[in-house]
């Protein structure tokens, strides 16, 4: 579907110079002299390079619809990582870097979204938050107070977040996965 360049709006997945990109930031111009135009901060969704590109209101580009498939993870074979098409059960092994830091909060049988383009899968989202295990937490220091204060801790699956003073190993707590942040202690 083509759209005005100054209709992208951030998500936006469009086809730029033969490759998908995804639209980080737009900031609409008009400046002073010559015709308003569309500030676009891009990431290509195949290899992470970013870049930023005018686009005024007579070109148009190609945006990109992408299919969403449930997935499963089943398990992680060196560097990559095993999901299963819920509907279909076949398998598909991608490469741990596609999901970045998010994808030590993966666990066997989680469900997952993929998007793909043309059968290709291009992202995977987890769910916001997940349930985890405090590993090690530092102990509280005295004098701290309650409000202000985080201290380290690590997590079952060995990533390190801060927590409040009353989170000691072995509690169980819940995180957001993209932030990489404590929310609160699950129930």
């Amino acid at each position: 579907m083509k759209i005005s360049g100054v209709d992208i709006r951030p998500g936006n997945i469009i086809e730029y110079e033969g490759s998908l990109w995804r639209a980080v930031k737009t900031q609409h111009v008009q400046p002073g002299k010559g015709g308003a135009y569309m500030q676009v901060e891009m990431k290509n969704v195949l290899d992470g390079r970013k870049t930023n590109v005018r686009f005024r209101s007579s070109e148009t580009v190609e945006r990109v619809r992408l299919d969403t498939k449930e997935f499963q993870f089943l398990y992680a074979e060196g560097d990559g990582l095993v999901f299963m098409d819920k509907d279909t059960f076949e398998q598909v092994q991608l490469p741990r870097d596609l999901l970045g830091e998010a994808a030590a909060f993966l666990t066997d049988g989680m469900d997952v979204t993929m998007e793909l383009h043309e059968e290709r899968p291009i992202s995977v989202q987890l769910p916001e938050q997940v349930e985890c295990t405090v590993a090690e937490a530092d102990a509280v220091v005295k004098g701290q107070t309650a409000s202000a204060s985080y201290k380290p801790a690590v997590l079952d699956n060995g990533v390190r977040i801060l927590v409040p003073p009353h989170i000691e190993r072995g509690d169980r707590i819940v995180v957001d996965v993209y932030a990489q942040a404590y929310v609160r202690r699950a129930d």
